[in-house]
Order: C-alpha cells, then structure tokens, then sequence
C-alpha cells in the first residue's frame, strides 16, 4: 500500500542530494513508484535504492532517475526517446515532462508488462516498440532527447545521428560495470560534445531482441 510519507521522505532526499528542478521533482511524486517493482519489493519502493525486476534487469535508483531526467533539460514540447524500457518507471517519468515518449525494450517480458502498467495508468504519451535499441527508431527519428538506461562501451553513431540538433542525449559509458561513468552529449553546430557526469553501474547494453524463456 503506498504510503504518502514515503513519497514525500524520497522528494527531501532527493533535495538533499542536490535535485531541485521542481519539474523533475514533481514528475516522481506523481508516478506510482511501487507499480513498477516486483510485489515482494513494493514496501521499498519508495527507498532511494535500486531493485531487481524480471530479465535480470533493475529499476533504477530513484536518485540516478532523478539525475538523468534533470540532466536532459527536457522542454514541455519535445520528444524523447528511452533506449530501455525495462518496466516502465523512467518513461512514466518522462511523461510528465515532455509531449511524448517513445520507448524500446528488447525482453518481450518486460515489455508486455509495462505496456500494462502505462497503459493501466493513462500514460496515454508513451509509445512502446520490442526491438533493438541500438538501432534507435530511424522511424521517429530525430528526437529533441535520447536517455540510454543500459551501458555500452560507446555511444552507438546511430543515436548521435536520430538526435537533433541543439539535442541532448544521456547514457551510462564503460567496458565493465564496475567502470562507467553517465555523460551527456550536446549535438551543436553538426558536432559532438560530450561532458562526464557522475560514476553509475548499468547493466549492459545489448544488440538484437531477446528470445522468450
């Protein structure tokens, strides 16, 4: 059962750690946290921690949710795309943020359940694809913001090239999970420019859509 003090304990540790965009801030309190994570875990769904959920796969920190989302500089208007739906929770985040949200996930597994729960939920400015998302979606493209919610040891070229220009795209970057580190990259003026953020672990980033067990 979800319990109004803990959303409001997670928005002051937030604040402590240095989130205060109100919009941001705002998007988190509003999204149903403990409908994303397992059903052994919705008593901590409000903890500032990572969980485990289907596919060997995480719901990310709201911390590192938090930090991402802000980092992106997202604009009322524009549209996103999210490389790692995994269940849902950072789309339904973004939704609040911009005019829409298209998400890919590789696991079927996944994927069914969080077009569940979005849907369930009204988030009526999401859409969903099962697909590779190193690919990107070439058919959406270009987007005003990328966010990648898994780790490879480059930025794929095909993202950099589905990205706007003035555009922002976000992603965890390293060989291994004990060393990577979130950067953000800029696309001005037809070039590059990317800046290290923070330290984060990330499970991988894999190419081709995974086979049902």
């Amino acid at each position: 059962m979800d319990d109004p003090s803990d959303r409001i304990q997670l928005i002051m540790t937030l604040r402590r750690q240095g989130i205060v965009d109100a919009r941001v801030l705002s998007a988190i309190e509003k999204v149903p946290r403990e409908v994303f994570v397992q059903a052994e875990d919705q008593l901590k769904a409000w903890d500032d921690n990572a969980l485990p959920i289907d596919c060997g796969q995480t719901i990310s920190q709201p911390y590192i949710v938090a930090f991402m989302t802000c980092a992106l500089e997202i604009g009322e208007r524009e549209r996103m795309l999210e490389i790692g739906t995994g269940s849902g929770y950072q789309a339904a985040v973004l939704s609040h943020l911009c005019r829409r949200v298209y998400t890919m996930e590789r696991h079927p597994a996944l994927m069914r359940q969080a077009q569940k729960r979005l849907h369930d939920l009204g988030y009526d400015n999401v859409t969903t694809l099962l697909a590779d998302g190193t690919n990107g979606w070439p058919e959406q493209a270009p987007f005003d913001k990328i966010i990648v919610t898994a780790a490879a040891d480059s930025i794929p070229q095909v993202l950099i090239d589905q990205l706007r220009e003035g555009g922002i795209l976000v992603a965890p970057i390293g060989e291994s999970r004990d060393n990577q580190t979130l950067v953000r990259v800029r696309k001005l003026g037809g070039r590059v420019e990317q800046e290290d953020l923070l330290p984060v672990r990330f499970v991988p980033l894999l190419k081709g859509v995974a086979r049902e067990t």
